[in-house]
């Protein structure tokens, strides 16, 4: 049996995220506290009785939910992880289970990326949007006509299942993209109630201070390969680790073929470490066969 460990991104968070597992022993309390001094300010207490407004905030949201899917990592009896991936922002939970990163080096670039991306989003209002039982290569094509013609950005984001592709971009060119969407027989296309664009070339200012940040921070050689999003396939070399780290900032989430790839490679047990069920959802999409499990 091989187990894959899987990591889930912004979007997950609730109040109260985190709570049980600083409850649960000392070392758990102690990872919180780590990352309470790391950061400067006690995210723990806004993990834990913050409002919804309060951790939907990018700063705060992304480390909250690195944390807490750290935390339920290290709290897993499973076996030790036969390959890892995680989903945009999980992708840097899923290096630190690989070894790759320590906890608070990955903190340290989790926090720099989301304060990278929180100033882009306010520079360059956009948008994301979910396409919904339309086939990826009509939702690219639609894209591609969209950006020649008026010059709005508009791009595929996120490839979360079959019939589930995100797009992002402008504010014009996400709305025009919804409506030829549906014209073109989708049966949603769906504006998010996220910060901005990620996953877009409007993300280029952050891709910038990241790419800094991740080459003044030790890495290590994991000991498990990651599929990491923008290749979707494994990877242990150091500086290709790096570089799809840098690139994912403004490129897309492959996390179907992530899924196919890891599938093909042999995983037989999937388990999702981190607050909510959404990436357990998205494995049985891609296959019914697949065990799946979660600890968050």
């Amino acid at each position: 049996m091989k187990h894959a460990f899987i990591f889930p991104g912004q979007g997950a968070q609730f109040t109260g995220m985190g709570k049980h597992f600083y409850d649960a022993n000392e070392d758990s309390k102690a990872l919180f506290e780590e990352a309470n001094d790391i950061l400067g300010f006690r995210i723990s207490d806004t993990m834990f009785t913050g409002t919804d407004n309060d951790l939907k905030k990018t700063n705060i949201t992304q480390p909250a939910i690195f944390i807490h899917s750290v935390a339920a990592f290290k709290s897993s009896n499973t076996a030790k992880p036969d390959m890892v991936a995680g989903h945009s922002l999980g992708e840097f939970s899923a290096l630190v289970a690989s070894g790759a990163l320590s906890f608070a080096n990955g903190l340290q670039l989790v926090a720099i990326r989301a304060s990278a991306m929180q100033k882009a989003c306010e520079a360059n209002p956009s948008a994301m949007a979910a396409i919904i039982n339309l086939d990826d290569e009509t939702v690219e094509e639609i894209c591609r006509h969209i950006m020649n013609e008026t010059g709005e950005i508009v791009v595929p984001a996120n490839y979360n299942c079959p019939g589930q592709l995100v797009i992002s971009g402008s504010l014009a060119g996400i709305e025009l993209a919804c409506s030829r969407m549906k014209e073109a027989g989708a049966k949603r296309a769906l504006v998010l109630p996220v910060g901005g664009a990620f996953h877009s070339p409007l993300m280029m200012p952050a891709k910038e201070d990241l790419a800094a940040a991740i080459n003044n921070i030790a890495f290590n050689t994991p000991i498990c390969p990651v599929y990491q999003n923008v290749v979707a396939a494994p990877v242990t070399a150091i500086s290709q680790i790096k570089e799809n780290l840098i690139a994912q900032l403004t490129g897309p989430v492959k996390w179907t073929q992530c899924m196919q790839a890891m599938i093909a490679d042999g995983a037989t047990h999937f388990m999702e470490c981190g607050p909510g069920k959404v990436l357990q959802g998205l494995v049985v999409k891609n296959s019914k066969e697949m065990m799946v499990d979660g600890i968050g």
